[in-house]
């Protein structure tokens, strides 16, 4: 009785999803973005989970620097935002390699040259900030198309209609099984490719822990360890909002001087090169997602209520245990999505 069930909500969300991705484009962009910001308010209000690791989330990371109501606004517009970005990617195949810059801009775009060359071969090191999946989108229809591993749905009858959506400006989408060897060689045959880097990942699957706001997390080192393995520069990118429902995509300086980092080094500039815009505008970033799963077991500083201790994860902190370009070599680490 329950796998019957579950074939037939598994089919009802099909059936859901695809008559979305046909209705959503026919809306106007101001009737997309209302609508989103409508959506927005109200899943902040019916998902009281995702909100109470929202506030504890922005609680850890700025304390007394914003108060409660400041704090609770943010959630809310990080709700909208999040909204969008799903939204958005629904109305996407209203965007072209002819119209698309109507909608989203490019800052220090000059930078892929600078530190690429002529082959413009990198690895993007992004976040979920704002509408990355226009990030992706706009950077294939303006040339840089790039292979990413994206993660599957429970439902698998989802994955061909996101697949298509997020392939339209010429990506390639690949699935996590060997992804990480796949990318690898993408990127010495000169491709290039795009990795979500603030997730949280399990201590045991190849991670690295890195201070975010001043508290320990444990995030991937695949960015590092392709970058070690290939060459290949890493290139921070992040998108950003802009009024009326457009977007700004901003490429940050490539991460130099890596030949003596480790990976943990490695991702710890990566991070580095984005807090700031998240402490000068917290809204954009997804604060309802588990950014702190771990927690040092004799930690000084309060984390989220969420946050547990595990042996395997003070044994990261522990600096003879930080993965080295070395010890790098013996396999690729995991890359996780949620």
């Amino acid at each position: 009785m329950r796998r019957r069930w579950k074939k037939f909500r598994y089919r009802l969300e099909w059936a859901g999803l695809h008559a979305t991705a046909k209705l959503v484009p026919l809306l106007s962009r101001k009737a997309c973005f209302r609508l989103a910001r409508i959506l927005g308010f109200v899943m902040s209000i019916f998902d009281r989970h995702g909100r109470k690791v929202a506030l504890s989330n922005l609680d850890v990371a700025f304390g007394d620097e914003l108060p409660i109501a400041t704090q609770r606004k943010i959630v809310r517009q990080s709700f909208q935002h999040f909204a969008r970005t799903s939204l958005d990617l629904l109305w996407s195949p209203r965007l072209s390699r002819e119209n698309f810059r109507d909608y989203i801009e490019f800052e220090n775009l000059e930078e892929i040259d600078r530190a690429t060359g002529p082959e413009r071969n990198f690895i993007t090191a992004c976040y979920h900030y704002s509408n990355f999946e226009w990030f992706s989108l706009a950077s294939g229809y303006s040339g840089l198309t790039g292979t990413i591993i994206t993660q599957e749905f429970k439902n698998s009858l989802l994955d061909p209609i996101f697949k298509k959506i997020r392939e339209q400006s010429g990506h390639e989408m690949i699935p996590r099984e060997r992804g990480i060897i796949r990318l690898y060689k993408v990127l010495r045959r000169k491709g290039r490719t795009a990795l979500l880097v603030d997730l949280t990942v399990p201590p045991d699957q190849g991670a690295v822990a890195i201070d975010c706001f001043g508290l320990k997390t444990s995030v991937t080192s695949a960015h590092a360890w392709l970058h070690k393995q290939t060459g290949v520069p890493i290139i921070p990118v992040h998108c950003e909002p802009l009024a009326g429902g457009r977007y700004r995509v901003v490429f940050h300086d490539k991460i130099d001087n890596t030949e003596a980092m480790t990976l943990q080094q490695i991702a710890q500039a990566c991070w580095n090169s984005f807090e700031p815009y998240v402490r000068k505008n917290p809204a954009p970033w997804l604060w309802m997602y588990k950014h702190w799963r771990f927690r040092p077991l004799n930690a000084r500083r309060k984390y989220p209520f969420y946050a547990h201790t595990w042996v395997r994860f003070d044994a990261l902190l522990q600096p003879d245990n930080a993965p080295s370009a070395v010890t790098s070599t013996v396999g690729p680490p995991e890359v996780c999505d949620g």
